[in-house]
C-alpha cells in the first residue's frame, strides 16, 4: 500500500502551523490553508475525465425513484410536468454554482471544499461530515432497494429476511471492492452502468412516443385545486430525484483539467437526468391510460408489455443496473468526503491514506462497514422505522449543503460577477423552499444531524490542527 495520503497531511500541517504563527501571507485561514492543503505533497494522478465525471452525476442521481415516478405524479395531472421544470431549473442553478465553485480548485472533497474556502474550517466540515452521513445511509438504503427488485426474479427470497440481508451484504461489499482496485476503475465501471441504466429509459422514451396515446394523457389539473399548490407540491415530489448531482465534482485531485471538466460535466449530468426524468415521465403516461397508472406497482415494465415478453423483465434489469450504479456513486461519494476531511487535517489521517490505485482504502472500509451496520436495522424486527427515519433526516441535510454552496458562491462572485450572483441566488432561493418544503420534523432533525457534527470536529482533527482557527 502507497501512503501519499501520509505526506499530504504532513504538508498540510505545515501550512497550518504556519498560519496560526501569523507567518503566512493573508489574514484569512480560509484563504490561505484551505487553497493549499490536500493532495499538493505529491500530485495525483489524473485519470478521470469528462465522461466519468458526467456518469459519477448522472449515475448517482437515477437510482430507484425514477421508476414509480410516473405513479406518483400521476394524480396531479399535466401540472406534474410544471413541477419538473421548477425542479429541472432549480436544481441546475445548483449544478451551475456547483461548477462555478469547482473552477477555483484542484483539491479533492466537493462542497466541504467550496464551503470550507468561503467560510472557514468548522462550516466547511458540517457540510463535508453532513454529505458524508447522507451518502452512508444511501447506500444502506439502496442495498435494500436492490434487494427489493431482486425479489421479483428470485423465487422465495421475498419470505427470506435473512437472505435478503446477505444479499444486500454481498452488494454493498462487491462495489466496495470495484472501487478499491483504484479510482480510474471506479470512473469506467460508473460510466458503463450509467450508459446501461440509460438504455432501457431510452427505449420506453422511444416506445412512448412511437406507440403512445394522446388521450391516455392526464388532464391539466384533474383534482381542480390551486395551481400554484400542485406546481409547489409536484416540485418537492420530484426535487429529491436530483439529490446527488454534486457527486461528479468530488474527486477534483484525479481529474483532468478539473477546473474545465468539472463545472461542463456537472451541469451536464443535471441537464442529461432532467430530460431523462421529464421524458421518461411523459413515456409512461403516454402508454398506460391514468386510471389504470395510478394503480400500477410497476409503471415501467406495464408501459412496455405491449412490446413483447421480453421488454419488462428487461426494465427489472434495468432498475437493478441503475440502483447499482447509484450504489456505486455513493459509496464513492463516501470514501472520497472522508478522504478529504483528512487530507484538511479534519479528520484521523489513516483515512487519507490511498492504495496504488489511489483510493482510500481505509475510507472505503471504514464507511461502506457502517452502512452494513445501518442496512441492517432495517432487516431487525422493530427497527424499520428507525431506518426511515434516518433516510428522512439526512435528505434535508444533503438540501442544506446545497444552500451553504450556494450562499458560498454568492459571496465568492458578489464583488466580481453579478451574473453569477443571480443564478447562485436562484440557487439559494430554491434550496430554502426545498429545506422548509419538506416539513418540520425532517427540518429540525436534518440541522440536529449537522449540529452533531459539531462534536465530531473537535474530537477528529489531527492534533497539529488544534490551533488553527475553525
Amino acid at each position: 500500500m502507497q501512503i501519499r495520503g501520509m505526506a499530504a497531511v504532513s504538508f498540510s500541517r505545515m501550512r497550518c502551523q504556519a498560519a496560526a504563527q501569523g507567518s503566512l501571507p493573508g489574514g484569512n485561514m480560509s484563504d490561505t490553508v484551505a487553497v493549499e492543503t490536500g493532495a499538493l505533497a505529491k500530485p495525483a494522478a489524473k485519470v478521470i475525465g469528462f465522461w466519468q465525471c458526467w456518469a459519477f452525476s448522472v449515475g448517482t442521481m437515477i437510482g430507484t425513484g425514477i421508476f414509480m415516478m410516473p405513479v406518483i405524479l400521476a394524480p396531479y395531472g399535466g401540472l406534474s410536468f410544471g413541477g419538473w421544470l421548477i425542479a429541472a431549473g432549480g436544481s441546475m442553478a445548483i449544478a451551475l454554482s456547483l461548477g462555478r465553485l469547482a473552477s477555483r480548485t484542484t483539491r479533492s472533497g466537493g462542497m466541504q471544499i467550496f464551503v470550507q474556502d468561503a467560510f472557514g474550517r468548522l462550516p466547511g466540515f458540517l457540510v463535508g461530515w453532513s454529505n458524508w452521513v447522507a451518502c452512508v445511509i444511501s447506500t444502506a438504503a439502496l442495498a435494500v432497494g436492490f434487494v427489493g427488485y431482486l425479489n421479483a426474479i428470485v423465487p422465495g427470497l421475498a419470505n427470506e429476511p435473512g437472505y435478503q440481508a446477505v444479499m444486500a451484504l454481498v452488494v454493498i461489499w462487491t462495489v466496495t471492492l470495484v472501487i478499491a482496485r483504484g479510482v480510474k476503475e471506479a470512473g469506467l465501471v460508473q460510466l458503463l452502468l450509467t450508459v446501461l441504466k440509460l438504455i432501457p429509459l431510452i427505449l420506453v422514451i422511444g416506445w412512448g412516443f412511437i406507440a403512445g396515446k394522446a388521450e391516455n394523457l392526464p388532464p391539466v389539473n384533474p383534482s381542480g385545486g390551486e395551481p400554484m399548490a400542485i406546481l409547489a407540491a409536484t416540485t418537492l415530489l420530484t426535487m429529491f430525484a436530483f439529490i446527488g448531482l454534486d457527486v461528479g465534482v468530488m474527486p477534483a485531485g484525479n481529474v483532468k483539467d478539473p477546473t474545465r471538466t468539472l463545472p461542463r460535466a456537472v451541469v451536464a449530468g443535471t441537464s442529461t437526468a432532467a430530460i431523462v426524468y421529464i421524458l421518461s415521465t411523459a413515456a409512461v403516461m403516454l402508454l398506460i391510460p391514468t386510471n389504470s397508472l395510478t394503480t400500477s406497482t410497476s409503471p415501467f415494465a406495464d408501459a412496455v408489455r405491449g412490446m413483447g415478453a421480453w421488454a419488462p423483465p428487461l426494465i427489472t434489469v434495468g432498475a437493478l443496473i441503475s440502483i447499482i450504479g447509484s450504489l456505486n456513486g455513493n459509496i464513492f461519494c463516501t470514501a472520497q468526503q472522508s478522504m478529504a476531511a483528512a487530507l484538511e487535517g479534519m479528520a484521523p489521517r489513516q483515512l487519507g491514506i490511498l492504495n496504488r490505485g489511489e483510493a482510500p482504502w481505509i475510507s472505503l472500509v471504514f464507511s461502506s462497514a457502517l452502512a452494513s451496520g445501518l442496512l441492517l436495522l432495517n432487516y431487525s424486527r422493530g427497527l424499520v422505522g428507525a431506518f426511515t427515519f434516518l433516510i428522512m433526516m439526512t435528505t434535508v441535510a444533503a438540501l442544506v449543503a446545497y444552500l451553504v454552496c450556494a450562499l458560498a458562491e454568492v459571496k465568492r462572485s458578489w464583488r466580481s460577477s453579478r451574473g453569477w450572483v443571480a443564478v447562485a441566488v436562484i440557487a439559494t432561493l430554491y434550496s430554502v423552499f426545498a429545506i422548509f418544503g419538506a416539513g418540520q420534523e425532517p427540518l429540525i432533525w436534518g440541522f440536529v444531524l449537522m449540529g452533531l457534527g459539531v462534536p465530531v470536529f473537535y474530537m477528529g482533527r489531527q492534533k497539529e490542527f488544534a490551533a488553527v482557527p475553525a
